[in-house]
């Protein structure tokens, strides 16, 4: 079951509408949340920064696939995304580049300022 952290997350890019750090990026990014034969999937369309996520298992530029639990970690700021896909955690099909665009969206650590220094793996 997928967790509070990631709905949340979710619920807040909708919410947003638009997202100026996305004005570049156009493309929709499915993620693919496994948990034995059960996924869950979260579409998130991006048309120049104007967001739109639904729970569509459509086709999509770039999909992530991962556990609830490791993107919990991510979408909460506690885990980081780049290790979680360094260590074969998370993997991503498709379009690399809508992965880049969207990494500045993911919170970081509780400790940091700003959203993108977790994601990238930077030093807290």
């Amino acid at each position: 079951m997928v967790g509070d952290a990631t709905t949340r997350f979710f619920e807040d890019l909708n919410r947003r509408g638009y997202e100026p750090a996305l004005a570049k990026a156009s493309g929709r990014l499915r993620f693919d949340l496994h948990e034995g034969a059960q996924t869950t999937h979260w579409l998130l369309e991006i048309d120049r920064g104007n967001l739109r996520v639904s729970q569509e298992d459509r086709e999509a530029d770039t999909v992530i696939g991962t556990s609830p639990a490791i993107f919990e970690e991510v979408a909460s700021g506690r885990g980081n995304g780049l290790a979680a896909m360094l260590r074969g955690d998370m993997t991503v099909t498709g379009d690399p580049r809508l992965v880049v665009q969207v990494q500045r969206i993911f919170p970081g650590p509780p400790t940091s300022e700003g959203s993108r220094r977790h994601f990238r793996g930077e030093a807290h």
